[in-house]
């Protein structure tokens, strides 16, 4: 059998929140994890925006997410990742949380910003705009954290 590394919890935990906590062996946590998921994914109609997102239906995704649901997703999301990263020994190092934190916080602005008449939040819409900006967080995070380590550490 192979060792499970904090990059393969990561990783699980991109597919579902939850996952990464089951390869750690901390059931409660993942199934906890599963079933917010469940609950905001649900409450949100993420699963209709994102089929319409992937039609180019950008308008009719915009009306059938629940914004409101919504923000709880990039949060629940990079927690779950976070805390299977963590538990694997990923967090070991100083300041690691730092592009989780980013990560999750862009993307809920992106969500904020995802209904708007500008022209990046109509095309990309709730869907592909909170991804955009979660990306966009975690590189800024990367840098945050390798400024501090060399500033502090």
């Amino acid at each position: 059998m192979t060792t499970k590394t904090p990059v393969q919890t990561l990783i699980w935990c991109i597919a579902l929140p939850g996952f990464g906590q089951f390869l750690n062996q901390q059931f409660f946590k993942g199934f906890v994890l599963m079933f917010l998921e469940l609950i905001v994914n649900m409450g949100s109609g993420l699963n209709l925006a994102i089929i319409s997102s992937f039609h180019g239906n950008t308008e009719l995704a915009i009306r059938q997410a629940d914004l409101q649901w919504l923000m709880f997703y990039p949060c629940l999301y990079m927690f779950g990742m976070w805390d299977a990263y963590k538990d694997a020994g990923g967090g070991r190092s100083p300041y690691a949380s730092i592009p989780f934190v980013m990560g999750a916080f862009s993307a809920t602005v992106g969500v904020i910003y995802s209904p708007t008449v500008t022209i990046i939040g109509f095309l990309l819409g709730p869907v592909w705009l909170p991804m955009l900006f979660c990306l966009i967080g975690i590189g800024l995070g990367i840098v945050i954290r390798a400024l501090l380590i060399k500033l502090y550490v």
